[in-house]
């Protein structure tokens, strides 16, 4: 498919799924923009094949679960919240390197409430778009962590894991 083809068939999406966080947060890990399998699901890193919520219960060391329930429960018990950097922009699919007209979510509502320590992004395209659009606004630095995206097949889960545990500290 040319490039050309790409740029006629991006569409813009919005940003459907609440932020998951409560007044004890610390910790705030943030995607790009949900998958067409989240988007449809109505939960982050809903697409089987994504490895988050692998890492998140290796780390935590609570149960693999699959209910969005439990999910958020987990999230919550550990002091984490999760959201995305991109509240709307024009995609194809689910590709993060499609992404354009980009506007972001205001982050702001989870940094009034939470007394978030760390922010941490999912990959590269969070990274690069937190520190475009976000940075300016909250004045925390970012940590970028390697994306749980089953396209990055280069990292193992054994890896990740590994590189992951610095949200830990």
């Amino acid at each position: 498919m040319s490039k050309k083809e790409m740029k006629q068939e991006k569409q813009t999406a919005f940003h459907n799924i609440e932020p998951v966080y409560d007044e004890n947060s610390r910790i705030l890990i943030l995607g790009s923009f949900p998958s067409v399998k989240s988007r449809e699901g109505q939960f982050f890193y809903h697409h089987p094949q994504n490895r988050f919520w692998k890492i998140l219960s290796a780390l935590t060391g609570d149960e693999f679960l699959t209910d969005i329930e439990g999910k958020r429960e987990l999230l919550l018990k550990n002091r984490i919240a999760v959201w995305d950097v991109i509240g709307s922009c024009k995609i194809h699919g689910s590709s993060d390197s499609s992404i354009e007209d980009v506007v972001p979510n205001d982050i702001n509502r989870i940094l009034e409430t939470a007394p978030i320590e760390h922010i941490f992004t999912n990959g590269g395209k969070s990274y690069e778009m937190y520190r475009r659009y976000l940075l300016p606004l909250t004045k925390k630095e970012a940590v970028k962590l390697p994306s749980s995206s089953p396209a990055n097949a280069s990292w193992s889960l054994e890896r990740l894991i590994e590189a992951w545990k610095i949200i830990l500290e």
